[in-house]
């Protein structure tokens, strides 16, 4: 009655099986990519992880399967507020070193800031020291106090842990931390340059503002952490044994901070070779 032979029919049956095998098997990596980081990629990193793994991704056709699936990332648009002052700096000279340059090698320019974690003992403050050119956090410590002692001992752990050259740029805004005669001092007996965010213009120092949000979205927030030790060990897990090692940048080509770092290593001693 349809004009349909039995075998074409059959041979249709053949195909649809091996179709909705090969896209559950599609939806099974993408589920795979999207657990394994916590909650935290969208279709976009989803895509770059696809692609590596040698599927064929559209956006449109994986941000369409993770709407399906219920896969939706953990982000949002929160804002975080700065917790450096930058009053007494205001009117002064301090330059701006980052501005306009081009910062493409490891350990060319770092940035710092700090940042705060609630817990039911008290608020915890995080300083972090993070390399521009990688994004990897070179270091970072946590006190229940944001004095310029946090900052110093942050620096002191990030020399002590990576090579970092002399006349490297140390990035930060104007906060009383970043200014104070310690930090200054201990900046000038490494060797780095100090550079500083204009007054009020956080974006100066988008890299740490970037990083804190997507810390706080991924790791912070709708958690409730209480004592401070338990936020502590939250933010290493998280810093340690994901974001440096783990989470893929679009601006890395989809690698993570180590990955990146690691390929950039062998290729520079592959020219010299």
């Amino acid at each position: 009655m349809l004009d349909f032979s039995t075998s074409a029919y059959y041979d249709w049956l053949k195909i649809k099986d091996k179709r909705d095998n090969k896209q559950e098997k599609y939806e099974t990596a993408i589920t795979k990519i999207f657990t394994g980081s916590g909650n935290t990629y969208g279709p976009d990193r989803v895509c770059g992880l696809l692609r590596r793994q040698g599927h064929t991704a559209s956006y449109k056709r994986v941000s369409s399967i993770m709407k399906r699936l219920g896969l939706s990332s953990i982000h949002n648009r929160r804002r975080q507020r700065s917790l450096t002052d930058s009053r007494n700096a205001r009117g002064k000279e301090w330059p701006n070193l980052v501005r306009e340059l081009d910062v493409c090698e490891p350990f060319q320019a770092i940035t710092s800031d700090i940042s705060y974690i609630k817990t039911a003992e008290g608020f915890e403050y995080l300083c972090k020291v993070k390399d521009v050119a990688t994004g990897i956090v070179l270091a970072h410590t946590m006190a229940d106090n944001m004095k310029a002692a946090l900052v110093t001992e942050t620096i002191k752990k990030a020399k002590k842990r990576w090579h970092l050259p002399k006349n490297c740029i140390h990035h930060s805004d104007l906060g009383a931390q970043y200014t104070a005669i310690e930090t200054q001092k201990l900046l000038k007996d490494l060797g780095f340059q100090q550079s500083f965010s204009r007054a009020g213009k956080p974006g100066d120092n988008a890299w740490s503002e970037s990083f804190f949000s997507i810390l706080k979205k991924e790791a912070v927030h709708w958690r409730h952490f209480q004592t401070r030790g338990e936020a502590r060990q939250a933010i290493f897990a998280y810093i340690e044994g994901f974001y440096n090692t783990r989470r893929v940048q679009k601006r890395l080509g989809y690698l993570s901070p180590m990955e990146w770092l690691s390929h950039h290593t062998e290729e520079l001693l592959a020219s010299v070779a």
